[in-house]
């Protein structure tokens, strides 16, 4: 058994957390007091006391922490403060950077930042093409990300829940139009981007699940590919992985009402699981790559519980994520 300490177990992402290390069979949750969590002095006891602390802090207050746990103590930060950093390792084990799993060093790092719901859907999509060189790192990519409200914690959750259900306004409500959203910095450095790619994040009128979609025009990529060959890249990529499936190409059977060319997709349905999905939409000239997760699963809870998995040494689909 390992112990662990949630620090910040009440936000969103904590309170998943918490529920699925309760009945972990290799974890020991050490808690704290309700009165006590703001409390340096008793989190630092806790910190001295655990193999790893989880960190579901703002980003101020996770530097802060950080400087207060034990070298000897692993850290897995789930808040933007980190994913950047030099001597973090960036916790998406499905990726390769620089023709090295990721997963090998996130079973040897004792600091692990956790990625962000929008960025674990662009990166998925884009850094395979940039790592096998399909697209050049000055593609102009465009990313539109459709989310479930739960994603901006417990006061938003509270306002969609209690709002007049009579005001249309709510259902699809875009932000961060001043193209600085959090999330561009970590896609740019996992990806290795020249350029930011435009980003376009859309709250919709439903709790949890996204989808986050990139469009490619053919011609522009670096090896001129059908959207057939960019499938092809994209499944040979994620080959063999438990939580990261690519769909079959163009398929209908994957839509909700299974016919093309107008049929519609859900973003709903790898809720509550740690399963991202990849589609392949497409012709010679132009594609449309969609990547659906829950964005409380692999987009953050789920996620965290495969990383802390896999640096305790355990399976990584341990605790039953």
């Amino acid at each position: 058994m390992k112990r662990v300490f949630i620090d910040g177990q009440a936000g969103t992402t904590g309170l998943k957390l918490l529920e699925i290390l309760k009945i972990h069979p290799k974890i020991e949750l050490v808690e704290i007091a309700r009165e006590h969590r703001k409390d340096i002095d008793k989190k630092k006891e806790l910190y001295s006391k655990v193999d790893l602390t989880i960190l579901c802090l703002p980003d101020e207050a996770a530097k802060i922490a950080v400087k207060e746990i034990p070298q000897n103590v692993k850290i897995l930060d789930t808040s933007t403060a980190h994913r950047t950093e030099n001597g973090w390792i960036y916790g998406f084990p499905e990726i390769k950077i620089d023709n090295i799993a990721q997963r090998q060093k996130i079973k040897e790092s004792a600091r692990v930042a956790n990625p962000g719901c929008h960025a674990t859907g662009a990166i998925s999509i884009i850094h395979p093409l940039i790592c096998e060189k399909i697209a050049a790192n000055d593609y102009p990519f465009f990313i539109t990300s459709i989310t479930g409200y739960s994603g901006g914690g417990r006061k938003m959750i509270e306002s969609h829940q209690n709002r007049d259900k009579k005001d249309i306004s709510w259902a699809v409500r875009p932000y961060a139009l001043g193209l600085n959203h959090k999330h561009i910095p970590e896609i740019m450095n996992i990806t290795g981007l020249k350029y930011a790619p435009i980003f376009y994040p859309i709250i919709a009128d439903v709790e949890q699940g996204m989808l986050v979609s990139v469009g490619i025009e053919n011609r522009l990529l670096q090896i001129k590919l059908s959207a057939q060959g960019i499938y092809d890249v994209l499944k040979k990529y994620y080959d063999g992985e438990k939580f990261v499936k690519v769909l079959p190409f163009n398929d209908s059977s994957i839509l909700a009402d299974g016919v093309l060319p107008n049929a519609y997709l859900t973003a709903t349905n790898c809720n509550n699981t740690n399963k991202l999905e990849i589609m392949v939409f497409g012709n010679e000239t132009q594609t449309l790559i969609i990547a659906r997760l829950d964005n409380l699963g692999k987009g953050a809870s789920g996620a965290a519980v495969q990383n802390l998995n896999l640096m305790l040494g355990f399976d990584e689909n341990d605790g039953g994520i």
